[in-house]
């Protein structure tokens, strides 16, 4: 019996040892990750001095040039977002104009630093291609615009159809098993850049266009008579769009995500680009003290200095502000939806800042 207690005791003393162990290697571990360590891609950036950020080459709503050749649009927001956090200042950023069938070969190459280009975050991006999803910044669906004429109402009467589109993207498959799944037949034109689709569809080449809503909208707003076209209520898929970093820099990873969740716990919180200075130095509110850099240590964390995240909602505003400056009522037109805060019955739930 003495024995058996003996062996009791031993054993209590060793897994007390290996707890203790694991305890100090954890504090450890947990005191090495929360050192200033801004990655190599940012490092990258701040020697260069210049984001090098991959958007749309051209549509209206996500990324457009204006007439004097400024880049503007929901995505080029982001952009200038990010580079306002790691950076500084909202205009130091290379913008590079991408068609959806090179946009992935582009970043995986390292010739650019992001990807946002109203672009779906899909299983085989994740896992194929090398890169990381980081964060949803537009809900879409892939739906249908067609010339009222037709008398249409629903995509399952476009039987015989024909539909422009571009290609490199996930339109067609979705068409393929939607008109399987209907037993019709839409044919498809393809085409390497939407501007070229719009105009083929205005000329009569084809019945209507197909893309994500989003995308929809704008394409409707370059047509001469827009109101000759009818966007259906008939939506096929799940399109998730957002923003795309290599694999491998967890940091990078992590920098672009909490700037995403930064501009949307803004709205959340009442933070605008008008008032976020003089909220930096007058909230009480603890959300909004570490988000703006007057708590806590977040920009640390990061690599960056405490007003990152202020920085980056300066550039455009919050969430909502760059919305309803691109597909607001002014701009395109674009109910917010599934687009809306969850407070607001939408889907964007930003992490919480603590």
């Amino acid at each position: 019996m003495r024995e058996r207690a003996r062996d009791v005791l031993k054993r209590l003393a060793l897994c007390a040892g290996v707890s203790a162990a694991l305890a100090v290697t954890t504090a450890g571990a947990m005191a090495q990750s929360s050192l200033p360590a801004p990655g190599p891609t940012v490092e990258a950036i701040k020697k260069r001095g210049e984001l090098i950020c991959g958007v749309d080459a051209g549509i209206p709503g996500f990324a457009f040039q204006d007439s004097a050749g400024k880049w503007k649009g929901f995505d080029v927001a982001y952009c200038r977002a990010i580079a306002a956090a790691v950076l500084g200042d909202p205009e130091k950023v290379k913008y590079v104009g991408l068609t959806a069938k090179v946009r992935f070969t582009v970043l995986q190459a390292g010739e650019i630093d992001v990807l946002i280009r109203d672009s779906t975050l899909t299983f085989s991006r994740d896992v194929q291609l090398g890169l990381t999803e980081v964060a949803i910044n537009f809900y879409a669906g892939q739906g249908f615009m067609v010339r009222k004429s037709l008398g249409v109402k629903e995509a399952s009467e476009l039987n015989g159809a024909t539909l422009c589109m571009v290609t490199g993207a996930t339109l067609e498959l979705n068409i393929a098993d939607y008109a399987r799944a209907k037993g019709v037949t839409i044919n498809s034109l393809l085409f390497e850049k939407t501007e070229e689709a719009f105009a083929a569809a205005e000329a009569g080449r084809c019945d209507g266009y197909t893309d994500d809503t989003g995308s929809l909208a704008a394409a409707r707003s370059t047509m001469k008579v827009p109101d000759d076209w009818v966007i259906l209520s008939t939506v096929i898929s799940k399109e998730p769009l957002g923003i795309h970093v290599r694999d491998g820099d967890e940091r990078w990873r992590d920098v672009t995500f909490w700037v995403d969740a930064a501009l949307k716990e803004a709205e959340e919180s009442g933070v605008t680009k008008a008032n976020a200075d003089d909220l930096k130095t007058t909230s009480k509110n603890p959300f909004v003290m570490r988000l703006l850099g007057s708590e806590g240590d977040f920009g640390k964390l990061l690599g960056l200095d405490p007003e990152w995240a202020l920085r980056a909602i300066k550039a455009d505003g919050n969430y909502a502000e760059i919305y309803d400056a691109y597909f607001g009522p002014k701009a395109l037109g674009l109910p917010r939806a599934l687009n809306n805060l969850w407070t607001n019955g939408g889907l964007h739930y930003p992490l919480p800042f603590r």
